[in-house]
């Protein structure tokens, strides 16, 4: 078993606190009082989250619930101005949700960064104060502080086509037969306890773990894993012909998309009757005659039998290109 895909976590990130001005004095033959020269304090690093083409790249955050930018420099003398703090990079997966201060955004393509948090400012030297009036100032003033923000990362996977449906209705067997993907699979409900992630000709599919009703509510799943559909061009909805009523099963999930909303229940969906080789052809007819009688032309597939899976292949990359094609 492959480790645990980490989807979500929360973070308190800080910026770094400007660095203090100082007072210093230049002593030159010509000014033997000398002349104020103490230099202002550097800025404070800034804090940046940015996308990269890796989900998993939270787990290197894993342990780790405080990160900062670093401090900037005290000035220095001869006016010199002290060194800006590093910068605090945080690296996200594609597809992550960064929540702050309640305000959310989304970071969808790799190399996409938002500066999230501002470095406190430099303080003055007492060279900033030099006037006039005031040839001699002794006054200097600390580095601004930096600033901490308490923030939720939550990974939302873009995938062309998402692979819902109950439990143990056979998408990670699909996936695995379909793609690269190496995806646990076994004989019992809830296989599959997070995404799995295949390819097929280039194209992403995401295998979502089983929905049960209630799942939108919170019931066992629950919405963490609806959330991993959020983006997905397709939805590929496998019914097992091993459901006593096929019809209900195909509703119960449906309704799960309906009642979680955004959007979810109006994504192109191509429906897919699974575990033909354990249903007869009655069987097979019969469910096909039911789902024509609510407007949906299922394919029928068994991943025993080359022939479907061939149809099936061809017809999901057929969809998939049809976006592409849509989109340009």
């Amino acid at each position: 078993m492959g480790m645990k895909l980490i989807d979500e976590m929360e973070l308190e990130l800080c910026s770094g606190a400007g660095g203090d001005g100082i007072v210093s004095w230049l002593r030159l033959k010509y000014m033997p009082k000398g002349g104020p020269a103490g230099g202002d304090g550097g800025d404070g690093g800034d804090v940046y989250i940015k996308a990269i083409s890796d989900i998993e790249a939270l787990r290197h955050l894993v342990g780790k619930q405080r990160l900062s930018a670093q401090d900037g420099f005290p000035g220095r003398k001869r006016e010199k101005k002290g060194a800006k703090g590093e910068d605090l990079l945080v690296k996200v997966p594609v597809g992550s949700i960064i929540t702050i201060d309640g305000d959310s955004f989304e970071l969808t393509e790799a190399g996409q960064s938002k500066m999230i948090l501002k470095g406190g400012k430099g303080g003055f030297g007492n060279a900033h104060f030099k006037s006039s009036t005031n040839v001699a100032p002794k006054e200097s003033t600390p580095g601004k502080p930096g600033v901490c923000k308490k923030v939720k990362i939550e990974l939302s996977i873009i995938a062309d086509a998402g692979l819902i449906g109950y439990p143990n209705a056979g998408k990670s067997t699909l996936l695995n037969f379909i793609s690269n993907s190496k995806a646990k699979v076994g004989d019992y409900p809830f296989t599959t306890i997070e995404p799995n992630l295949g390819v097929l000709d280039r194209y992403v599919l995401a295998d979502i773990p089983g929905l049960i009703e209630g799942a939108s509510g919170g019931k066992g799943l629950g919405i963490k894993f609806l959330r991993h559909i959020m983006r997905t061009k397709l939805l590929v909805h496998l019914v097992s012909l091993e459901n006593e009523d096929i019809i209900q099963a195909y509703k119960a999930v449906r309704s799960e998309l309906e009642s979680f909303g955004k959007g979810l229940s109006a994504k192109p969906e191509l429906v897919v009757l699974s575990k033909a080789d354990l249903a007869n052809q009655q069987d097979i007819e019969k469910a096909k005659t039911a789902f024509a009688e609510i407007g949906v032309e299922p394919l029928v597939l068994s991943v025993n039998k080359y022939e479907t899976l061939k149809k099936f292949k061809t017809k999901l990359l057929e969809k998939l290109r049809e976006f592409e094609v849509e989109s340009k």
